[in-house]
């Protein structure tokens, strides 16, 4: 029990030293901080402008598309870091795996650009 506690004791000073931290510095914010809103600051939008039409309408399907083609692509560099720095770790199975998936990807993205996704009238 003596060793696990002396493990998990410096978790537990780092969380109560955050927490206590963070309290303070809310508090410090509501106390030093402006708290004196005028009408433009109630207003729907801080820049001046009145909404130009229902905030609700439908939204183009490219704006969603665009967003899950950028989701896929952003994840294609967020596994080629790891890939890069290990790769002289994983061999010659390693590169040709990921040479495999690059041209998955490349497939996929000349199949959009062909299929005109990425146009925008």
């Amino acid at each position: 029990m003596n060793a696990m506690l002396t493990e998990y004791l410096p978790i537990l000073v780092f969380l109560v030293i955050a927490i206590g931290l963070s309290a303070v510095m809310v508090a410090a914010s509501f106390v030093i901080g402006h708290q004196r809103p005028d009408s433009e600051k109630l207003s729907a939008y801080e820049c001046g402008f009145e909404a130009f039409d229902d905030s609700r309408r439908q939204f183009d399907v490219r704006f969603y598309l665009v967003a899950i083609l950028f989701i896929i692509f952003d994840l294609e560099v967020a596994f080629l870091f790891p890939w890069a720095v290990s790769l002289g770790d994983i061999g010659l199975f390693g590169f040709w795996s990921m040479m495999a998936f690059l041209g998955v990807l490349t497939i996929g993205f000349v199949y959009e650009w062909k299929k005109g996704a990425l146009e925008w009238e």
